[in-house]
């Protein structure tokens, strides 16, 4: 349980207990809590979400269903988004990219990545508004669990690329076994789906297969430009599935539809 709050503190900006010291072992140990953490995220997002849909307004519901998901987690994962374009399309070598990750200004790409997925993911969001609440809902919901086992996935099977960070203790501490356990809480968390309507389930399954695709193509892009990835590449990682999970269900719902 510590861990997991561990978890929900580091990722959110939900305090249940508010914790200053951390070992370094519980710390490491929490990523395998992490799809939890999607998941306390994805049930406040759909609900809010699905409560602003019965005012009828599919823009300003797009907008919030956008906007929720970065207010509860600080914009952190954004950020990392930002940086890794940044660094990792900046052309140079490996050490420059590493010093250009760590700046906390934003660059061009860093600003034209985040404005790309963003209204990517409104318009997204918008059409499933119109396309059904259910599926708005369930996307959203998913979303989350689905970017947080992925971040599990990257920092288990890529190495880190620096030689000390806040990254390292994850990376340190992540196994093969904390992803098979991530993997079955994420499946555990997505399960209830198929008792509403199976094709949501089969949304999040298909939206899961995506995402795996894009984690391992964005980490494996990474790992050749710097050796590896870092905390920023976990952000990044997260929240471009975050992107393709609401995508996948669109597409899903319209051609079934």
């Amino acid at each position: 349980m510590n861990e997991f709050l561990i978890g929900l503190q580091f990722l959110t900006r939900i305090f249940v207990v508010k914790q200053s010291v951390w070992t370094e072992k519980s710390f490491g140990e929490s990523v395998k809590y992490f799809p939890a953490v999607g998941a306390v995220l994805g049930i406040i997002c759909a609900v809010l979400v699905g409560a602003i849909n019965l005012l009828n307004l599919p823009l300003f519901t797009g907008a919030v269903g956008f906007a929720s998901l970065i207010i509860l987690t600080g914009g952190i994962h954004c950020d990392g988004l930002m940086d890794s374009a940044d660094g990792l399309f900046s052309g140079r070598e490996r050490e420059k990219i590493l010093e250009i990750m760590k700046d906390s200004r934003a660059g061009s790409f860093g600003v034209v990545s985040m404005i790309l997925v963003a209204a990517i993911e409104i318009s997204t969001l918008i059409e499933l508004v119109l396309l059904s609440t259910w599926f708005l809902c369930t996307a959203i919901y998913s979303a989350p669990i689905i970017g947080r086992l992925m971040m599990v996935v990257t920092i288990g099977a890529f190495p880190y690329a620096r030689e000390t960070g806040m990254g390292k203790a994850f990376a340190q501490f992540t196994t093969r076994r904390t992803i098979i356990f991530a993997t079955c809480e994420t499946i555990l968390f997505l399960l209830p789906l198929n008792f509403i309507d199976p094709i949501f389930f089969l949304c999040a399954a298909a939206a899961s297969l995506v995402a795996l695709i894009v984690t391992w193509k964005f980490a494996s892009f990474s790992t050749e430009k710097i050796g590896g990835v870092t905390g920023d590449v976990y952000g990044a990682v997260t929240t471009l599935v975050e992107m393709f999970v609401p995508i996948t269900f669109l597409l899903i719902g319209n051609f079934l539809r």
